[in-house]
Order: structure tokens, then sequence, then C-alpha cells
């Protein structure tokens, strides 16, 4: 009763392993399908190794979570082997992430993370336009959306999932011009903000960063209002993200 279809793709359940910190390497996606998901996804891999932000990178409180770990990662290259030790020892359905700077680059990522025969690869298209002059995040804009998505699926015959961000003015615009480019399906939402905290003892930001994306039970609500509009806009699937932290949240997501 718990089985469902993604584009394609049986999944035992529907629960999935966001993209991640608890999805860096093959070991890790393998030991989170074997604790019940039913799906797992790769932290966003991108072209290149990036260092990413020094620590702190993450606070958690009871309320809400918020981290800027500047996508840290080893690059395409060395992903493609851990994507596939996860394919081969996970037993589920396996989720490619991936994210780039420029339109093009989502393409050659598409080509490349496709060697790994994932089942399915997400489109993170939260990162900023490098070569937009306001370096405006693709997902802010429908046409631009659109074109990572044309992008992508003229570069891979796996099904592409969509994962856009909270911060626009209308999610269910953005939503319907990725549908209409080609997405199989739509994860929503990624992070909100960005936001900041103080360490009141210290007198100073606590991430390094300064300011970072806000997750855990906070959004939630924003999270259901998003996966909302966009159901009453588009056919094609919707992973619901965001502050889910219970059964009961699941549920009610």
């Amino acid at each position: 009763m718990l089985k469902t279809n993604i584009a394609g793709v049986n999944l035992k359940n529907p629960t999935i392993l966001a993209s991640g910190i608890l999805g860096v390497s093959g070991a890790s996606l393998v030991n989170v399908a074997k604790n019940g998901a039913g799906a797992v996804t790769i932290k966003s891999v991108t072209p290149e190794n990036r260092k990413g932000y020094p620590a702190p990178i993450m606070i958690t409180t009871s309320h809400y979570g918020m981290n800027a770990v500047g996508l840290s990662g080893s690059g395409v290259a060395e992903s493609i082997g851990e994507i596939g030790y996860a394919v081969k020892n996970s037993g589920v359905p396996v989720i490619a992430s991936i994210a780039a700077q420029k339109i093009s680059d989502f393409g050659k990522l598409a080509k490349e993370i496709s060697k790994a025969d994932s089942q399915l690869i997400e489109v993170n298209i939260s990162c900023p336009n490098v070569e937009d002059e306001f370096g405006k995040p693709f997902a802010t804009d429908p046409d631009i959306a659109a074109e990572v998505t044309r992008e992508v699926k003229q570069n891979t015959k796996i099904p592409v999932i969509v994962k856009l961000s909270p911060n626009v003015f209308n999610i269910s615009e953005i939503a319907k011009a990725v549908e209409k480019a080609g997405a199989d399906a739509i994860n929503a939402i990624n992070t909100v903000g960005p936001g900041m905290a103080i360490d009141i003892r210290a007198k100073t930001q606590i991430l390094s960063n300064k300011v970072g994306g806000i997750s855990g039970p906070a959004i939630k609500p924003l999270a259901i209002k998003a996966v909302h509009d966009i159901y009453k806009t588009v056919k094609i699937p919707i992973i619901g993200t965001g502050g889910v932290t219970t059964g009961e949240d699941a549920v009610e997501m």
C-alpha cells in the first residue's frame, strides 16, 4: 500500500532522502537505504571539486536548521563512482543531484552523471547564474528554469526531477515552465531564506558565511503551501521536501 512510482521508477515506500549531508558518499546512501528509505539522493554534484565554506557551516535548534555549506564536494568524476556504488548496493532507486552555475554546465553534468546509471536525476536550480548580470538563481526565472531543464533533458535519457526554490513570487509559474520544458517530476522545496543567527555572547554571526538556507520544522507550512500550489498547476509527480520530521508530517505532505 505504501508503494509509489515517480516517472516510471518504483519505490517500495514514499520516503526519500533529500540531497544533503547524509548523502555525501555511496556508503552513506547505502546506510540510509538500509534504514528504510524508499529512495536516496546524493548531495548535489558540481562540475569540479569545491572546497565550500569553512566551519561553522550549520546550526540546529528545536525550531529550525540553517546551513551554508557552499556546495562542497569532490566533483563529477569522483561522484560517478560513489553513485555507482549506491546503485549496486542500496537496493533502492538512487537519485543523482546536480548543480551548476552555467546552463551549458548543467548539460555537461547530466551527460557525465548518466554514466553512473542512477534511476533519476535531480536538477538543483537554486544556484546563482554566473551568466546573469545580477547572479540571480536559475529558479527565479521561468524562462531560464525551462532552458536549464531542456539542456538537461537533451543530455540524458534518465528521468529528470527539477528541484525548485521557494524564494520566488509565484512557484507555480516556475513549475509550469519546467513541466512544459520536459521535466518528469518536481521537487519542492529547497531551503528558505537566506537567514541569519547571532551568537549573543561572541557578538557575531554564527555561520562563517554569515547567512544560510533555513530548513527544519519552521519551513514545513511553506513547503506544504508550495506543494499545494504546484499540484494545482502541473500533472507530473511532486516530491514534497521541507520540515518533515515525523510520520504525521509525512502524511500531511
